[in-house]
């Protein structure tokens, strides 16, 4: 799916990668204008290295405007698995919405935790993000028992998907 966009590519980094880090904290900035307060999740540069996870950064035109990653969560079950990977940081800058960047960022989490034995990929996702709920729903997730972070709280969803 990445070569159907012009001009994009998407690179495997580390989430201390300049881009990477300038992106995850444009995603906080996010989360604040949505939710009011930034995502607290507890998360380690070393959640996102081999062969444990991994975490990208889409370029449009020579330009970092996107971000994702996974990790590989065998203490969530889900859709019958326990061979899960969990979305983290999926981000689209606005400069690079509407383009279907999302969806192509996506398309490559789910071929890149697949390859790494996953089965079933998961994610929390809220409901300050309709756009996100839309993309998730629209490629086949379903709501799932809550886990994670925020799983008690009245805006959290937590969606998974087959692989």
């Amino acid at each position: 799916m990445d070569s159907v966009i012009a001009g994009w590519r998407i690179e495997r980094c580390s989430i201390t990668d300049p881009d990477a880090a300038r992106l995850v904290e444009e995603v906080q900035l996010e989360y604040v204008a949505r939710y009011g307060s930034r995502d607290d999740t507890p998360l380690r540069p070393g959640y996102f290295e081999p062969p444990a996870g991994a975490f990208f950064v889409g370029y449009l035109d020579g330009i970092a405007v996107a971000t994702g990653a996974w990790r590989l969560r065998t203490d969530v079950e889900a859709l019958g698995s326990r061979a899960t990977a969990e979305v983290k940081r999926m981000y689209v800058a606005p400069a690079g919405r509407g383009r279907g960047l999302a969806r192509a960022v996506l398309a490559h989490l789910e071929e890149t935790a697949a390859v790494a034995g996953a089965t079933v990929m998961i994610l929390e996702t809220g409901t300050g993000q309709p756009e996100a709920l839309a993309l998730y729903a629209s490629s086949g997730y379903q709501a799932i028992p809550g886990f994670g972070f925020y799983r008690d709280s009245p805006l959290n969803r937590c969606l998974a998907r087959r692989l």
